[in-house]
């Protein structure tokens, strides 16, 4: 990503020098030359800074460089650099996820991510449920205790990355977070019990920007650190920054962002509007809960393959490691290579004479075994269960019917969506063409579909790069209508008609229905 304009500046100053008719105090001397470069009014200058300011400009013959960061609404100088003194500055993008948390460093200078760290979310301890988390912060210091925690997490990695890149933490600057509306909640240590109760209202739906000092982050004490705000307790601030990095509500043609979870989370709409909502079709769709799920790790099935014809199976394995269970890709492709095969009916029943040595009973019922247990790393055989395709078929639908319904919201079809974002692991690594053959995602041109990524860090990245993002936030959250799914009639009516492989309307698969000839 190209810095045009990011938040921190480096400004070369060839000070004039004093004389008897220039006597301005070296303060004076350099905020005006500050404001020669910035068109800022008033510059503010830390007292350390203005300490060492007489030796700086002496040693440098009044040749400096000054380091000067955004504020959000205009310029401050945060350090003074001698003249052929190392020149480091880097930002730190972090997406404060409730499992993870990854840390970016951004080099200001070179405009690039120099390192990028994964570490796992300390509050884990207190329950895997973001509602567990709520409740032990009701407890006494246990709001405090999570705060800690997270501060914790963050200067550690500040050190770590500050090690490998040999700089010294008081070289980052600024830092951008985006997390969801309870987990900066817990950053910033605000109340966060009336987020999961009625009427559902955070205690803050945007922030200041915050001095490092107040956090106790160890950073430079002159730098800032900035989290995306929120517009309410279910649409959080690293679904705006993903909205920031996917740039959809800077363009004319309409998108449609889905980030799935826990909860699938989807914005549709351009520059002119902004629909959302968010509904509860993640969890088997991320393995949470089948019986041989797990997380993208080493050893999860991510690909499967069964030939039509002969029925051979292969699969592949994240890193190639011996299988262990099956991640989200790796279910989407399994359900939609036993429909292709003819191994499950659209109903979502399997087919047990199709491959009776593939279908077994197993705690009292059915199951396709994917990986015999010989061929398993935990000695137990990998399978999909009757109740784990039921369970599917249910995250599918409600995934593919809080789409229909949301553009059903704003009178459109599939077909107006010009770009399709996928973001997270999930759309890192899950096939279009399966996820429609299934009938989780729309049939619409696979060109279409566009994987993001971690769109949360890309979008705290993006931040740091862009000053003018800041507003551009602003301008998201005014845009953006809520749509509460839990309160529309016409999900439950329309959700019935997606309980099927791949939907009871073959019309809107047409080329599932072609291909599979149904």
């Amino acid at each position: 990503m190209e810095a045009n304009d990011p938040v921190l500046k480096r400004l070369a100053l060839d000070l004039p020098k004093p004389a008897l008719g220039d006597n301005r105090s070296h303060e004076k001397r350099l905020k005006d030359a500050i404001k020669q470069k910035v068109n800022e009014k008033d510059i503010k200058i830390p007292l350390d800074v203005l300490r060492a300011l007489p030796e700086c400009l002496l040693q440098s013959n009044y040749n400096i460089k000054a380091l000067c960061i955004f504020n959000g609404q205009g310029w401050r100088l945060s350090n003074c650099l001698k003249n052929g003194e190392k020149e480091r500055a880097f930002g730190l993008a972090i997406d404060l996820g409730s499992t993870s948390v990854v840390f970016y460093l951004v080099d200001f200078f070179s405009s690039k991510t120099v390192s990028t760290l994964s570490l796992e979310n300390p509050q884990r301890a207190h329950g895997e449920d973001i509602l567990e988390r709520i409740l032990f912060a009701r407890k006494k210091e246990g709001l405090l205790i999570l705060q800690r925690e997270i501060i914790e997490l963050i200067n550690s990695a500040i050190k770590r990355l500050s090690e490998e890149q040999g700089i010294n933490p008081y070289d980052i600057y600024y830092i951008s977070v985006a997390g969801n509306t309870t987990m900066c909640h817990f950053l910033l240590a605000l109340d966060p019990s009336h987020i999961c109760k009625e009427p559902y209202i955070p205690t803050a739906n945007s922030f200041d920007l915050l001095e490092p000092g107040s956090l106790d982050i160890d950073i430079n004490p002159h730098g800032l650190v900035y989290c995306f705000p929120n517009v309410g307790s279910y649409f959080g601030g690293d679904l705006i920054s993903g909205i920031l990095a996917s740039q959809m509500a800077e363009k004319e043609e309409i998108s449609l962002l889905v980030d799935v979870g826990t909860n699938a989370e989807v914005v549709l709409g351009n520059k002119d509007w902004l629909v959302a909502c968010a509904g509860a079709a993640g969890p088997a769709l991320e393995g949470g809960i089948l019986s041989c799920g797990m997380r993208a790790q080493d050893g999860a099935i991510e690909r499967v393959k069964i030939d039509p014809e002969n029925l051979t199976i292969t699969y592949k394995t994240i890193n190639d490691k011996p299988p262990r269970g099956l991640c989200g890709s790796g279910i989407i492709d399994l359900l939609a290579a036993m429909f292709e095969a003819g191994l499950v009916e659209p109903t979502g029943k399997l087919v047990r004479d199709r491959m009776p040595q593939r279908i077994k009973e197993i705690d009292g019922e059915p199951a396709f075994i994917l990986v015999p247990e010989k061929d398993s790393a935990s000695g137990r055989p990998i399978y999909i269960s009757q109740s784990d395709i039921k369970n599917l078929i249910r995250s599918k639908g409600a995934m593919y019917t809080i789409l229909n319904v949301v553009i059903q919201s704003v009178g459109i079809e599939f077909s107006d969506i010009d770009a399709f974002y996928v973001a997270g692991a999930f759309g890192n690594y899950i096939d279009p063409e399966r996820a429609i053959t299934i009938g989780m995602l729309p049939d619409i041109p696979l060109e279409r579909f566009k994987p993001l990524g971690n769109s949360a860090g890309k979008g705290a990245v993006r931040l740091l790069l862009e000053k003018s993002s800041m507003k551009k936030v602003e301008e998201i959250c005014e845009k953006i209508t809520y749509l509460e799914m839990n309160v529309r009639g016409d999900f439950m009516n329309q959700l019935t008609g997606a309980l099927f492989l791949p939907h009871t309307d073959l019309k809107r698969f047409p080329s599932v229905a072609k291909r599979l000839n149904l």
